[in-house]
């Protein structure tokens, strides 16, 4: 048995994680509760500070468990990469957004390992949680961390292990979501799900190499924006023709096998789903391959923005209202229901569109009383008033978040346009339309 893996089971191990955002707080923090002594990187002054204060900020962590292991000395936050050095396994669990031309901005992952490289040692476990194209880790962490003069699978081990964190679930966490590995050689994936498992209490899924795990995180998200595109395209047809396409898909899901039900909305958000099948169409041009269902989707989810503000648009030409100079108030900015990420979230693009057509808008959103974008912060309504429903010519529904009162919504609201089906318990329907 190899030292390191011997340090791991033995719980003398000191784990690094860099970034300390969505996935890489949580994971930390899993790591320090299992009782290894964690230090997480980052390069903003103010996520540090705040960890280091017991100060929690993001929503899966719960506020009394990171006061108590920062407390007492598990974890720890700086953003000197020189404490690399006194790491035996560092996570990088960084952002890896699009660019302005829809491509692959791995920077932060290069930059992540850049600062790693000149404090490595033997015997050191490098593992790489953000999602990519597959390639990524061998192709650029690799070399990049062998400029250290150690090499790969003999002085350090390097695996990849997708993040699979779902902010909001109430069932599946970081600790208990089962957990996938892909080394550079058998012995890397080995010790990468030795560590895996003495935090996690989920099984750990070993696979041949870190392509194959980078692959299957991609799969599992396009596998999403494929069935969401499909959902949402019947649910510009159902329109057309009449139907509820609500109601199409509870009867769907009636039937207890080949069926898994997807839901229509104003667009995809989050980190991942919106983004991976441009990873994966990016690198499948480099083998010549378009994948042209995957492209198809993405381009049916892209548009559905500007769709819900085109069906916005006819419900007030209805009501003989122009969208130029309507107020509009938009519910939920939020990803997606009871949480407070918008990250890529459409509700933001829904009152890009809606503002470029004239509109008045502003916004309620119980989790996100402010949100930046283009460097802009856009500041939301304190309360769901009365006065400030009446004064509405539209009320857009583009987060389902359970804690509004949508009872309240319809009674005081001229008109509303649901595009989360939230509005689906209101009895008195006279004023609402549905996506």
């Amino acid at each position: 048995m190899s030292v390191l893996k011997q340090k791991i089971l033995d719980r003398t191990v000191t784990l690094g994680v860099v970034g300390l955002g969505y996935v890489g707080l949580p994971l930390a923090v899993e790591k320090a509760k299992a009782g290894f002594k964690v230090i997480g990187f980052d390069v903003q002054d103010q996520k540090v500070d705040m960890v280091n204060q017991g100060h929690n900020y993001i929503g899966d962590v719960v506020d009394s468990d990171l006061e108590k292991i920062v407390r007492e000395g598990y974890l720890r936050a700086t953003t000197d990469f020189a404490s690399v050095a006194s790491c035996d396994c560092v996570c990088i669990a960084v952002p890896t957004p699009l660019d302005a031309h829809q491509q692959p901005d791995i920077s932060y992952v290069r930059s992540s390992a850049e600062s790693i490289m000149p404090h490595m040692h033997k015997d050191m476990l490098i593992v790489l949680e953000s999602t990519t194209y597959p390639g990524t880790t061998e192709e650029l962490l690799k070399p990049i961390l062998e400029k250290s003069g150690l090499k790969c699978g003999v002085d350090f081990y390097l695996a990849f292990s997708p993040e699979r964190v779902d902010p909001g679930n109430l069932i599946y966490k970081t600790k208990n979501t089962p957990k996938v590995v892909g080394g550079c050689t058998p012995e890397c994936t080995d010790i990468a799900a030795t560590l895996y498992e003495a935090v996690l209490e989920a099984p750990v899924h070993r696979v041949s190499c870190p392509a194959v795990a980078e692959m299957e995180k991609i799969l599992e998200n396009t596998y999403r924006n494929v069935n969401i595109g499909l959902v949402n395209e019947m649910a510009m047809l159902c329109e057309r023709m009449g139907i509820n396409v609500w109601e199409v898909i509870d009867a769907a899901k009636s039937k207890p096998y080949g069926f898994q039900a997807f839901y229509p909305g104003p667009g995809l958000g989050g980190h991942c789903i919106p983004l991976d099948p441009y990873y994966l169409s990016w690198k499948a041009r480099e083998y010549g391959f378009h994948t042209s269902m995957i492209e198809s989707s993405m381009m049916i989810n892209d548009r559905m923005p500007e769709y819900c503000v085109d069906r916005a648009m006819a419900a007030l030409n209805d009501h003989k209202k122009a969208m130029n100079g309507a107020k509009v108030l938009v519910l939920g900015v939020a990803y997606k229901q009871d949480i407070d990420d918008y990250r890529e979230s459409p509700a933001i693009r829904v009152i890009e569109a809606l503002k470029k057509r004239g509109a008045e808008v502003c916004y309620y959103d119980p989790f996100v009383p402010e949100y930046r974008e283009h460097g802009v912060v856009e500041k939301g309504i304190p309360a769901l008033t009365e006065e400030v429903l009446k004064a509405a010519d539209l009320v857009m529904v583009t987060t389902a978040h359970t804690t509004v009162d949508y009872d309240f919504v319809a009674e005081h609201a001229a008109l509303i346009f649901d595009t989360k089906n939230a509005m689906k318990n209101v009895q008195k329907r006279e004023n609402i339309r549905i996506l």
